[in-house]
């Protein structure tokens, strides 16, 4: 089952803020529902976070920076600011990121005491002050802001389940789509220059914008990801075997880590762990859980290269009506391509099943302003030594993607739903 854009944002736009904010904090407190407390407070590397952590600290975020612009707020447990802040610096001090797995208590079921106090105030604020601009912006950015965590908390749990020798599952795995994927294609791209970044009166995050005006190359870009056959291929090729294929960090970082083949696939290159468990590998569906060096690696090995974030955005833009898998569709987990393209030149599966990795670095655009206050911590400070990534997941909510969406992790990071397709030069 795929899941029309269109349709999610027609539905999302007729929602007041009072029946948004419910439903995306329903959808979150949902995705637990399969967890026992135990499982909640485990952190599996110092990159994840505790199920029970993000169930708080999204809580927090209502807390700090909404219900706290009230002089009058008297928060409900003082002592938990600084257990439950990320990294807003401006705000206070924080616990150690490394070290949220340590935090016993609060217990799971007083966090889902915050949360329910929290969301009771939340809803009183909203139905009385829904003509309250900057209200309106700041709740939008909390909703968008938990919606990236429900995301987090479904790779987290996933990593830390894939450590457990029982691999237990998450939840019972739907049966895959069918479909089967078609030879790729090649996309050209004539040179040319384009606007890319947000324009609008939608909400988007502060790195994705201004739009502004940027130069094409002759470009061709593949018509879908790469598959997990495909980079199978590369593995039985010796891929991980041949430094001249990788950059100097990432070949360090495939002997520093003996990387030998995605994350979480067998030694035979058979089956992989999901959310559902361990399953037989979809010869079809997009490669998924690789890192930046490993794309690179494979894209050198083919005679290619990773797409600009500028020629995937206006790839993308370009479709009329994008469909995906995301978390809506329940699967969990990248399937094969089942939607025929909107016409000849058209690409597949841009959003849903993987992050595509791109070759542009994660920096700001011409004209960049981060937001006033503690909240221009967000996004801006983050601009150093990441690359970017395009078009969501099979976790991402679809209401919460756009094209100009800009995603970004280090390089050498693979616990997330990452994969890519490639681009070259024409």
């Amino acid at each position: 089952m795929t899941v029309p854009l269109t349709n999610v944002f027609a539905a999302a736009h007729a929602e007041t803020l009072a029946s948004r904010y419910r439903r995306i904090r329903a959808t979150t407190r949902a995705l637990c529902t399969t967890l026992r407390a135990e499982d909640t407070v485990v952190q599996s590397m110092p990159e994840t976070s505790p199920t029970k952590w993000h169930l708080a600290h999204t809580t927090w975020f209502f807390e700090q920076f909404v219900l706290s612009r009230n002089p009058r707020y008297t928060s409900l447990h003082a002592d938990w600011l600084f257990l439950f802040n990320s990294y807003y610096q401006s705000i206070g001090p924080m616990h150690a990121r490394t070290q949220r797995g340590l935090l016993t208590r609060p217990t799971f079921d007083e966090i889902l005491e915050y949360r329910q106090r929290i969301d009771e105030q939340m809803q009183t604020l909203l139905q009385t002050s829904e003509a309250d601009v900057e209200l309106r912006q700041l709740v939008l950015l909390g909703l968008n802001h938990e919606q990236q965590h429900q995301e987090l908390l479904l790779t987290d749990i996933k990593h830390a389940f894939s450590l457990n020798p029982l691999e237990p599952a998450f939840r019972v795995a739907l049966a895959p789509r069918d479909g089967a994927a078609q030879p790729s294609r090649w996309i050209h791209g004539d040179e040319r220059i384009v606007e890319i970044g947000h324009a609008g009166d939608e909400f988007a995050f502060d790195n994705e914008g201004p739009r502004h005006r940027s130069l094409l190359q002759s470009h061709a870009i593949a018509d879908r990801p790469i598959t997990n056959t495909e980079f199978a291929d590369f593995i039985r090729a010796g891929g991980y075997r041949t430094p001249t294929l990788w950059m100097a960090e990432g070949w360090a970082t495939v002997q520093a880590q003996s990387w030998q083949r995605p994350l979480y696939w067998s030694d035979d290159l058979q089956s992989s762990f999901t959310l559902g468990g361990r399953i037989a590998l979809n010869p079809h569906a997009p490669v998924c859980h690789v890192s930046f060096f490993e794309a690179d690696a494979f894209a050198r090995w083919a005679g290619a290269r990773l797409p600009t974030e500028a020629e995937w955005e206006t790839a993308a833009a370009a479709q009329h009506a994008p469909v995906g898998n995301f978390l809506d569709s329940g699967y969990l987990q990248p399937q094969p391509c089942a939607d025929a393209p909107d016409h000849a030149d058209a690409p597949r599966q841009m959003f849903g099943d993987v992050w595509e990795w791109t070759s542009s670095p994660y920096v700001n655009y011409p004209s960049y302003r981060p937001m006033s206050g503690a909240l221009g911590e967000y996004n801006g400070k983050f601009m150093c030594g990441q690359w970017v990534l395009r078009g969501g997941s099979c976790v991402t909510p679809a209401d919460h993607i756009r094209a100009t969406y800009r995603n970004f992790f280090y390089p050498a990071d693979r616990w997330q739903f990452m994969g890519f397709r490639l681009g070259r030069d024409a």
